[in-house]
């Protein structure tokens, strides 16, 4: 099977230099089930066109089923997959280009941060507009041409397979990424047996794109060899990186669920979800269009690459910090969502009291569920409060708190209920501390593909100066000073991605 990959960008050379391989050279790398070779078939300043040739050894590939393996007939040796793109080109994509997946280019450092006109051309399956619907949504123009069974027979039809041709203006690692994750998809198998290790694999493959991808479903439940114990734990996580509104989590995988339910109903009736489900609260508002995701320099199934810190835990450190500084022993987070900063409170004994309150009873169910409420020991469940609530209505539960928390809320507030917003925060509840993040509209430039806003339930998102407004008129208003910080990565023009206000009580 071959894969090319090729470039118009000036100098169109510098795609060796990313991919790490010489143009002048031709190199192999040994799989467990063939061979992979490297050769540029052109190279030149204009254009350059890298292709990776795998080589399936059907004996080899057999071997390494392993004994246990339950399929002894002959299809194992002579089959038409390993002719076309599927797991076995996604495997070896990812040993022979690990360096350029994970961003990283010692001799031009610059290059993996900048997109650059990319063609990539193969034949997999993706009959039916599937290969469309996988990668459209990601930027690509996609080119499907059908495969006939036999050319000089064309009565018989055309194949399952599809000459595919990819255009798009990306990063490279991203494309890479992209690619390891569907050409499995496209295919709908693998060739090794899916442990849950490869829940962990596609998350880290899928960072910064598969959160808010339209079919994430599909392609968990594909990639993931349609187990829907692994698959859903794969929705409920990536629903957690989304940011998912109750009405917008994504439908239960299993195909015998019932009409309506969600992958997180089936996260919470399962019995071992506790454990699997898990990722150590990856936030409330994780990695998702507004929150460029984190580059894993390290290959797949390596341990110890440098890894970028993801804006949503840059932004809860930042709040947790802050609290600790302002000296507040009870704090309440309003529209806490599935409790990542809750856990984060709880886990510092100075903090004595903390709730956690949201408008979702979905939210508020993962959240107990996360926090392991039910095992909770005694001391740390007498300094909790979970409960259900609005923020545009009065609670006299909102009292009683050093301070307040409303961490990436305000932006999905409708414009004319802010007023009744402020009134209960800050007229009611009146703590001696509230802080506010929201996202600083002016960083999104930054984000190449993003159009709009920066996740489908925001009302609006400010620039510095319309959230300064914001805040001094509430200042003025409820007898409030505020102080300003940046969270996240500073653009020298655009600021932080993120934009705190920490009002203190006059």
């Amino acid at each position: 099977m071959l894969l090319t990959i090729s470039t118009t960008a000036t100098p169109a050379t510098d795609l060796g230099f990313l991919l790490h391989k010489h143009p002048d050279r031709v190199q192999e790398f040994g799989q467990s089930f063939g061979t992979a070779t490297v050769f540029y078939p052109e190279a030149g300043e204009e254009r350059c066109t890298a292709a990776l040739l795998l080589e399936v050894d059907p004996v080899k590939l057999v071997r390494s089923r392993g004994k246990n393996s339950p399929d002894f007939s002959l299809s194992q040796y002579v089959n038409d997959r390993p002719y076309a793109a599927s797991s076995l080109m996604a495997v070896a994509l990812a040993d022979v280009f690990r360096t350029a997946r994970a961003g990283t280019c010692k001799a031009k450092p610059e290059l993996p941060e900048q997109a650059m006109p990319l063609e990539i051309s193969l034949v997999c399956r993706g009959a039916g507009g599937l290969a469309q619907e996988v990668f459209e949504p990601l930027g690509w123009a996609v080119t499907a041409e059908p495969v006939p069974l036999d050319e000089g027979f064309p009565e018989w039809g055309d194949s399952r397979y599809v000459r595919l041709t990819l255009r798009g203006t990306l990063r490279l690692a991203d494309a890479l990424n992209q690619l390891y994750v569907l050409l499995p998809v496209l295919d709908d198998t693998k060739h090794y047996w899916v442990a849950p290790d490869e829940v962990d694999k596609l998350i880290r493959a899928g960072e910064g794109w598969l959160a808010e991808h339209p079919s994430r479903g599909l392609i968990a439940r594909r990639y993931l060899g349609r187990s829907w114990a692994l698959a859903r734990t794969a929705i409920a996580r990536l629903a957690e990186l989304g940011d998912e509104t109750e009405e917008q989590l994504e439908p239960a995988v299993s195909e015998d669920a019932q009409e309506g339910e969600t992958a997180v109903d089936e996260v919470l009736t399962a019995e071992n979800d506790a454990d699997t489900a898990s990722d150590g609260f990856a936030g409330t508002a994780g990695t998702r269009a507004d929150e460029p995701a984190p580059r894993d320099g390290a290959a797949e199934g390596e341990e110890g690459g440098a890894k970028s810190r993801p804006l949503n835990t840059l932004r809860r450190e930042a709040v947790v910090r802050t609290l600790e500084e302002l000296g507040a022993g009870s704090v309440i987070d309003l529209g806490c969502g599935q409790g990542a900063l809750v856990a984060a409170l709880l886990s510092r004994p100075r903090f004595t009291r903390v709730a956690g309150m949201d408008v979702s009873a979905m939210a508020l169910t993962i959240a107990a569920r996360k926090l392991k409420l039910d095992r909770m020991s005694d001391h740390k469940r007498a300094r909790l409060t979970l409960f259900q609530s609005s923020l545009t209505y009065t609670d006299r539960r909102f009292g009683g708190y050093d301070a307040a928390v409303l961490m990436e809320v305000i932006e999905h507030v409708d414009p004319p209920r802010l007023n009744a917003l402020e009134h209960v925060v800050f007229g009611h509840a009146r703590p001696q501390y509230v802080l506010v993040t929201t996202p600083n509209i002016e960083y999104n430039v930054n984000y190449e593909f993003l159009t709009g806003l920066r996740h489908r339930d925001h009302r609006f998102e400010w620039n510095r100066a319309e959230f300064a407004a914001w805040c001094e008129r509430v200042c003025a208003e409820y007898g409030y000073t505020v102080e300003y910080k940046p969270v996240g990565d500073i653009d020298p023009e655009n600021g932080s991605p993120t934009q705190m206000g920490v009002f203190n009580r006059a």
